[in-house]
């Protein structure tokens, strides 16, 4: 999974994959309706637009998160402290693999630079997709 894809995964419940109930195998029903449904999804696959994920108020879930953690982190500011809140790894290898997924430009090696920038670039995306995410943290 992309490292973007973690913090979704973290922030928006929906984003995770749900696991199927097991069963002992497909009954002539379930078969006969996987191939309708295929059917379907093949006819409509050009058309059709991914699942929006759900309104999630970024701000209220981030700040909840950061009063029980015991760390003071700063998740508003800091790419390193959002992801430290959120349990992911936040290594400078990470960092720049996560710079690498959002088409960081700009110097890697200027760390400072690209935490600002990826730190802005992650809250752009928590908000095109559904994160309820204050201005002044936007683009």
């Amino acid at each position: 999974m992309s490292i973007l894809g973690k913090i979704f995964s973290k922030i928006f419940p929906s984003a995770q994959a749900a696991q199927p109930p097991a069963s002992s195998g497909p009954s002539s029903d379930d078969v006969a309706a996987a191939a309708a449904a295929a059917g379907a999804a093949r006819a409509g696959a050009a058309t059709a637009a991914p699942a929006p994920l759900a309104q999630v108020d970024v701000e209220a879930l981030l700040n909840d998160m950061a009063q029980k953690n015991p760390q003071k982190l700063n998740w508003k500011t800091s790419i390193v402290d959002l992801m430290k809140l959120l349990d992911l790894d936040s290594s400078l290898g990470e960092r720049k693999e996560l710079a690498k997924e959002l088409g960081y430009t700009g110097d890697s090696s200027d760390s400072a630079a690209m935490n600002i920038w990826l730190h802005r670039q992650v809250m752009n995306k928590l908000a095109a997709n559904g994160g309820t995410v204050p201005a002044d943290l936007q683009d």
